[in-house]
């Protein structure tokens, strides 16, 4: 739909896929300790349908859960943890999510975790070969390494770490 137009919103659609990061935060229980619902969210993402059938990929890390599907897959899985815990009594949840779309290309969440160990992989063989230096380190002579250029690094970096 170009911009400017006047048609109807509501025949637009959904990216055809995503990657989200949430985490849900339970408001009002008992305990500090949320690990009791943690495991009931992981549960549900563990055996969902959606997860089961591949449509939808995930990764657990120590701050929250990675999907990655289409929108509505898993926008539908993060509602259904929501309910879940309401059901089992939550009677508040707040939920930082952080959802990536793109066109230009397809890349999975494992594709940019790879695409960075790449480069630290590659960094670190560097280092052994120049010495194993960081840079700024003062050597007896009174001489120090060379800080890289930060806008040089920063081009070197764009180039390996893919956006998001």
């Amino acid at each position: 739909m170009p911009a400017g137009s006047s048609s109807d919103y509501s025949s637009l659609h959904t990216p055809p896929k995503c990657t989200a990061d949430f985490c849900l935060i339970p408001i009002g229980t008992p305990s500090a300790s949320v690990s009791k619902y943690i495991i009931e969210v992981q549960k549900l993402v563990r055996g969902h349908g959606l997860v089961k059938d591949g449509t939808v990929k995930w990764s657990m890390h120590s701050a929250g859960t990675t999907l990655e599907g289409s929108w509505d897959n898993v926008t539908k899985v993060m509602g259904q943890a929501h309910q879940l815990l309401h059901d089992q009594g939550v009677v508040r949840i707040q939920t930082d999510i952080r959802i990536g779309s793109r066109t230009d290309k397809k890349q999975s969440m494992q594709d940019k975790v790879d695409a960075v160990e790449k480069f630290l992989s590659s960094e670190s063989a560097g280092a052994e070969q120049d010495g194993g230096e960081e840079p700024g380190t003062r050597h007896e002579s009174g001489t120090t390494t060379d800080a890289p250029n930060s806008t040089n690094l920063r081009s070197e970096v764009s180039s390996v770490i893919p956006d998001e």
